[in-house]
């Protein structure tokens, strides 16, 4: 435990990291008070008492956004609509000639794919914020006093300018600040709501509605799903790979045996971000058509977040995020070139396509491993809701699931991001009064 404090206190001992971290926190900061800049033509208290449950996908919805959603305000929309634009830029990436071409073009080339991105995103921005303002109109006049084409216009405006910004904050925050942008924004969303779970939990024990012995049960699956999450996020296989011994003048180097590393869970946090957001759309989309009655029970049916067919088709789509990903970033052909340009092998393998043929191989069945726990975890909320008969979503997914993994990997990954800056960075006289070199914590 002193090793993480230690690196923490030493991470403001360093001029420009501490002001990275002093950025991202101004940033979030900003963030969370946007939330609280309520719609024009909304009433925020109404809107918050008919999502007050915390049950349905609106409430799911709602977590992400910090609440910002169940308070009518300019931030509503959140940053699902950007990350909604990546995965789509994603696909297309792989299918479309002209964009793998751009993104093998190199930073120029990823700048452009970025402005797609952009775009994307405000064009799902006004999709979307027409489709809640008018979510919004047929709820009666007790949540849109003032309904009509004005409301809809200017409901449009607000949600696509406040995710826009969110936006921009993500942005400056990887820039500037100490990465992972869009994700230390969701992370402090879902963080926001834990202190009201938390409270909601006690009223429910106080009232005898839950009993200590599943207030233990939700404290046990907790801390058995942050620690499977750290656990697996963490894990790697290890590939011995031998490299020969290099001679230059009276210099020897190489000739011993290193590892590669392989990540079992190389996407990280980044599939169940993915599936729950185009999960969410298919409601969104709902809400704002008028359905036939016939179809209303089969659609109410598909888009419970506790039926069957929601959960099911939400673990297929983690597990496919995870390959999907893992295929984007981690590329066996490169690494056996790079491999066979310094001459180094892995033991029992030929180099060229069999060490490729090898290294897919391996990283396939480790992926395996890793998609198949971030799905089961993602639902465990519904065994909590289902065995403890726990009403509130919200409990549920707080101490056990998704939101969880989220705020695990996403710690994880800003502990790391600090690490690699104290590691590039070895001031004197900043550990202790008699000096020395300031030293990263070490995984």
């Amino acid at each position: 435990m002193a090793a993480p404090i230690e690196a923490f206190k030493n991470a403001f001992k360093i001029p420009e990291l501490k002001s990275r971290i002093l950025f991202t926190l101004l940033m979030l900061t900003l963030y969370r008070l946007g939330a609280h800049v309520p719609v024009p033509g909304v009433d925020g208290r109404a809107l918050a008492e008919m999502l007050g449950g915390g049950s349905g996908l609106l409430g799911f919805y709602d977590m992400f956004t910090g609440g910002a959603f169940s308070q009518a305000t300019v931030f509503a929309l959140g940053i699902m609509p950007y990350i909604t634009s990546s995965i789509i830029l994603s696909l297309l990436v792989n299918v479309i000639p002209a964009l793998e071409n751009l993104q093998k073009q190199g930073q120029e080339g990823q700048k452009k794919i970025n402005d797609y991105t952009r775009y994307g995103t405000i064009f799902l921005c006004v999709v979307q914020s027409i489709g809640i303002a008018v979510y919004l109109q047929n709820q009666g006049p007790t949540i849109v006093p003032r309904s009509g084409i004005f409301f809809i216009l200017l409901t449009m405006i607000t949600l696509t300018a406040g995710t826009s910004f969110i936006m921009w904050l993500g942005e400056q925050i990887t820039e500037h600040g100490i990465g992972n942008g869009m994700s230390l924004i969701i992370f402090t969303g879902i963080v926001s709501g834990m202190p009201r779970a938390v409270v909601n939990l006690f009223n429910l024990l106080n009232t005898g509605q839950v009993s200590i012995a599943v207030v233990l049960v939700l404290a046990f699956m907790m801390v058995f799903v942050v620690a499977g999450a750290i656990v697996v996020t963490t894990g790697q296989r290890r590939i011995p790979v031998q490299y020969p011994k290099v001679v230059n003048q009276r210099r020897v180097s190489g000739g011993q045996r290193t590892y590669l590393p392989l990540r079992v869970n190389q996407a990280g946090v980044i599939p169940i971000i993915f599936a729950s957001s185009i999960l969410m759309l298919p409601d969104a989309i709902v809400r704002s058509l008028t359905i036939p009655s016939w179809l209303e029970t089969p659609i109410a049916i598909a888009l419970n977040p506790q039926g069957f067919v929601y959960n099911g088709v939400y673990a297929l789509l983690i597990i496919f995020f995870s390959f999907f990903y893992t295929a984007s970033t981690f590329r066996p052909a490169e690494m056996a070139d790079n491999m066979k340009k310094h001459g180094g092998v892995i033991i029992g393998v030929r180099p060229g396509k069999a060490t490729a043929d090898y290294l897919g191989k391996i990283m396939g069945l480790v992926t395996w491993s890793g998609s198949v726990f971030l799905a089961i975890v993602a639902l465990v909320p519904v065994l909590l809701i289902k065995v403890l008969q726990i009403h509130d979503m919200t409990i549920a997914h707080y101490f056990g699931g998704t939101t969880l993994l989220i705020l695990v990997g996403v710690a994880l990954d800003t502990a790391k991001q600090i690490e690699q800056h104290l590691a590039m960075r070895h001031y004197e006289g900043f550990s202790s009064s008699k000096g020395g070199r300031i030293r990263s914590r070490r995984m």
